[in-house]
């Protein structure tokens, strides 16, 4: 405990993946520079806190994570010594790791969970691993208003391969997205700090690429009648990004369960008078009627729950 009663604090900065000393830590009133020229030589200080003071502290500063070279300079300790005291946190569930080298706080109220929900933590897992990213498909859907349950998954498309992750009841799932720069994502405001979320009109686009991850084109459809205003403009510029068989499906889809919108931008880039039929479902046969209006081989039956 520092004199005069005082806390030891420590203010670390936003970026995950900092070397050790890149905080600011504050010991008895006094702000001290911690930016080190050598990151592992950090020297114990006799006021610094001890490691298991960490998750408190974050927490009282609206801090919730932390790298290892970051843990080191709080408890003033070499970075190598300081992950038994890492995992002694994490096998009492006061933190989790989602990603080598990134350790996350887990407050009191999710510590049943042992883990914090995804939206809590995805910015800083990505930031930590130099990948771009937003939240999409159903994940997306349910933070736009637009799901009857929470979804199973928590759903990120990535600039380029990310492993999916089990982590306690939280799931991450990953989906590669070659186009990702071109899709239109806003940032929202959680708990933890922001992160970046597919508009309505991208993640109905990433929906429609993606019905096999999607319950279905019938969930997809329920989503659509669902999911609120879209601007039809963007949802072609979207759409025209992909292919004119992602217009043409996604016309359908609006045309039959969104009878609100004026559909001639989208039907711009369907291109619907050129080339053979696109099936709706494109992993079954070409059989079926043919929806003149877009150039569609309606190969399935889609029923939404409303």
């Amino acid at each position: 405990m520092p004199s005069g009663g005082q806390r030891a604090k420590i203010r670390l900065d936003d970026t995950p993946g900092q070397g050790c000393g890149e905080g600011i830590a504050k010991s008895a009133g006094r702000s001290v520079d911690a930016r080190l020229s050598q990151p592992t030589s950090c020297v114990r200080l006799s006021n610094v806190p001890s490691i298991v003071d960490l998750p408190d502290t974050l927490i009282s500063q609206g801090r919730y994570w932390v790298n290892s070279s970051e843990a080191a300079q709080f408890a003033g300790v070499p970075t190598a010594h300081v992950y038994p005291g890492l995992q002694r946190l994490r096998r009492r569930g006061a933190i989790f790791s989602p990603t080598r080298g990134l350790y996350v706080v887990v407050p009191p109220e999710y510590r049943s969970w042992r883990v914090l929900p995804g939206e809590l933590f995805i910015d800083a897992m990505m930031r930590a691993l130099g990948r771009d990213y937003y939240v999409s498909l159903l994940t997306a859907a349910a933070m736009h208003g637009a799901a009857h349950q929470a979804p199973q998954v928590f759903q990120v498309m990535v600039d380029r391969h990310v492993a999916d992750r089990d982590i306690e009841r939280v799931k991450l799932r990953f989906y590669a997205n070659e186009y990702l720069d071109r899709m239109a994502v806003q940032e929202r405001q959680v708990d933890t700090g922001r992160i970046r979320l597919a508009t309505r009109e991208t993640t109905v686009v990433d929906l429609v690429v993606h019905p096999d991850v999607a319950g279905g084109l019938s969930n997809v459809a329920t989503v659509i009648a669902q999911i609120g205003d879209l601007d039809v403009p963007a949802l072609a510029r979207l759409a025209s990004v992909r292919s004119r068989s992602v217009a043409r499906r996604l016309g359908w889809l609006l045309d039959t369960f969104r009878a609100d919108l004026d559909l001639e931008p989208l039907r711009a880039v369907a291109h619907t008078e050129d080339g053979y039929p696109t099936r709706l479902v494109r992993a079954l046969p070409a059989r079926g009627p043919i929806d003149t209006d877009w150039n569609l081989q309606i190969n399935a039956s889609v029923e939404p729950d409303l």
